[in-house]
């Protein structure tokens, strides 16, 4: 890596042009960002002091919420930036930190919804093994997987993203620092970058994806067989929302990463990371929470708790 890649400040075009475009993107994204910020913070402070929570559904969820800030967080406050002040730079190490942390929390979100899935199968298909196949330390288990492997794997796209030269242009067509719209800035071969990217977006959405597709397969399967029509409904909600969320995630990334340079947008990628790096981190809580008996039941004393003792 030379000096010149060293000191390269990459300039962040972001959206429109327009400034009153730019006003109301920006009052759209805060709002997103202090809803993400409090619906994932009230889940992880819910599930943490409210023991009926204390099951490894809601733990998962609750690792789910700390993801979702640190994307939101990764993503947003340098959005905003963006939209007060028109081609704002970005330094070469904080590009490459934005992209390793965007990298892992998008990997490791796609992770957890395996292991979210494979919980709701057993809970649904294998209810008398419950307790043993999601045992505390199978949970665990589960969860340290899900963070190492997606460290290790944002870690090795970083560091083939290191190797490259940033000589030529610097003004990235996006609001992030994304492996995509970097690639085509570099004046080195990115060949391998390619490969790397298409073979990361493989395992983490397209095999999780069939894993999970596999795991409500079967889960559908069961609940065709419950008689009764209130016990299909109630076999169902367990699992509803975490079905519409992993269909609006997965159908974004998998279209982001593996579409070849040759045919990348920038609009396009920008819309579809808005749509999971922003939009996701905001709607999951509130999906999760309104859809939630126990949440909401769980919240409620939470809240009454606190005001009782101001």
């Amino acid at each position: 890596m030379s000096n010149q890649t060293l000191e390269t400040e990459f300039i962040l075009w972001g959206f429109s042009e327009k400034s009153l475009h730019r006003i109301l993107l920006f009052i759209l994204f805060f709002s997103l960002y202090m809803v993400a910020l409090c619906g994932n913070s009230l889940i992880m402070a819910v599930v943490t002091f409210s023991s009926r929570l204390h099951t490894p559904l809601y733990f998962f969820l609750a690792n789910l919420a700390v993801l979702d800030v640190v994307c939101a967080c990764t993503v947003i406050p340098k959005l905003l930036e963006t939209l007060v002040a028109k081609g704002t730079g970005i330094s070469y190490r904080a590009c490459m930190t934005q992209m390793y942390f965007l990298t892992w929390s998008v990997a490791a979100e796609l992770l957890l919804f395996t292991a979210m899935a494979y919980d709701r199968y057993v809970a649904i298909c294998q209810p008398l093994h419950y307790s043993y196949m999601m045992s505390p330390m199978v949970c665990a288990t589960l969860a340290g997987t899900t963070w190492g492997v997606s460290m290790f794997g944002a870690g090795v796209n970083t560091c083939m993203m290191l190797r490259l030269a940033f000589c030529g242009p610097n003004v990235l067509n996006h609001f992030i620092c994304e492996i995509p719209p970097l690639l085509l800035l570099s004046c080195s071969s990115t060949f391998v970058n390619d490969v790397m990217t298409i073979i990361a977006d493989i395992f983490f959405a397209d095999v999780n994806f069939l894993l999970t597709m596999v795991s409500y397969g079967f889960i559908i399967e069961t609940i065709l067989k419950i008689r009764t029509m209130e016990g299909k409904r109630r076999a169902f909600s367990t699992c509803s929302s975490h079905l519409i969320v992993v269909t609006m995630y997965y159908s974004t990334v998998i279209y982001a990463y593996l579409s070849p340079n040759s045919s990348y947008s920038p609009e396009i990628g920008k819309v579809l990371a808005v749509l999971y790096s922003i939009v996701s981190p905001a709607l999951n809580p509130l999906i999760y929470t309104f859809r939630n008996k126990d949440v909401k039941v769980a919240l409620k004393k939470m809240v009454s708790l606190m005001i009782e003792k101001l």
